[in-house]
């Protein structure tokens, strides 16, 4: 894993010459049975070099509590590994999607990244690691809780836990796919 940080931070030191691009990381076990995969680290992820540690990483704790998955078990990281930014038309930084071409740069460390923690099941969590390893065409709002398949692995896609804090709406429905993946794991696990 160490050598993979290496690669990467060359690179995007070379591609990123004279900008400030905090790499976050993933973290977790290696090997783990599950690999959870988010869109790109927030400001307290940046801030702190951990993923999923603000708002959203305490909305993904409490869902996998609800479940019996135990966030010690996991590997957790991201689609894009530095946070994307754009100014508000109030001039604050703020979070911004990733762009296809963040994405695309990014990819090849990630599947080296999953090939690394070697996981059974990988959890995509949103639109942008879904379709950054399920396809372009692949859409959360009709493949979230659903089992797919990804390169000889289980895929298994959630809403993005922002996407809860934002939309109150989706709670049922996150709660549900969350408990059935705890249940499927469980099944798995005998």
């Amino acid at each position: 894993m160490e050598k993979l940080r290496r690669d990467m931070t060359a690179f995007f030191q070379k591609l990123y010459v004279g900008e400030q691009k905090i790499l976050v990381f993933g973290e977790g076990r290696v090997p783990a049975r599950v690999a959870l995969v988010g869109e790109a680290p927030g400001e307290q992820e940046a801030l702190l070099g951990r993923p999923f540690v603000g708002k959203a990483g305490k909305t993904l704790d409490e869902f996998l509590g609800l479940s019996g998955i135990d966030r010690g078990e996991l590997y957790i990281t991201n689609a894009v590994k530095f946070r994307p930014v754009k100014l508000s038309s109030a001039g604050n930084t703020v979070n911004r999607a990733p762009s296809q071409e963040e994405i695309g740069l990014f990819l090849p460390f990630l599947k080296r990244e999953l090939a690394l923690v070697a996981p059974e099941v990988v959890v995509t969590l949103g639109n942008v690691p879904l379709r950054a390893l399920a396809g372009k065409q692949a859409v959360i709002g009709e493949a979230h809780g659903r089992w797919l398949e990804w390169e000889g692995r289980r895929l298994y896609p959630l809403y993005h836990p922002a996407a809860v804090i934002y939309n109150r709406a989706l709670r049922p429905a996150y709660e549900e796919d969350v408990r059935r993946l705890g249940a499927a794991l469980r099944e798995a696990g005998r």
